[in-house]
């Protein structure tokens, strides 16, 4: 059952803060990464490119966990379960909005015949201090 963001956990993930994602490897290891990330108010966002290690881990088990720590407060934190689903449509503007926010500069700069696709985490369970 899907969990909603408060407005609080949804500003927190607006603002230019890293997040570490949580994926899990075939022999069931973790692998954690950090991602630039966004919402859309119902779910966290965050851009890969097609094949990375986080891309192919959630195509074979969708399940993900996000932390977000506030840089300037340690203590405000959010932490989101979740399962993720990819979206091509839109995946380019989607990093250049990314990089903007994070940057200040756009467009992202894309190797030559590198895919992204957006992964959206529709959150089932949601904790933290925001």
């Amino acid at each position: 059952m899907p969990t909603s963001l408060t407005e609080a956990q949804t500003r927190l993930l607006r603002e230019p803060q890293i997040a570490q994602v949580g994926t899990t490897m075939p022999d069931g290891s973790p692998h954690v990464t950090p991602v630039w990330v966004d919402t859309d108010g119902d779910a966290v966002l965050f851009n890969t490119a097609v094949g990375r290690v986080k891309h192919r881990n959630l195509l074979r088990d969708p399940r993900v966990a996000v932390s977000v720590v506030d840089r300037a407060d340690p203590y405000r934190t959010l932490i989101i379960r979740g399962r993720a689903e990819m979206v091509a449509t839109g995946a380019v503007e989607h990093i250049n909005k990314l990089c903007r926010k994070y940057r200040g500069t756009e467009p992202y700069p894309l190797p030559d015949g590198e895919q992204r696709v957006i992964v959206r985490v529709v959150p089932e369970h949601v904790s933290g201090l925001v």
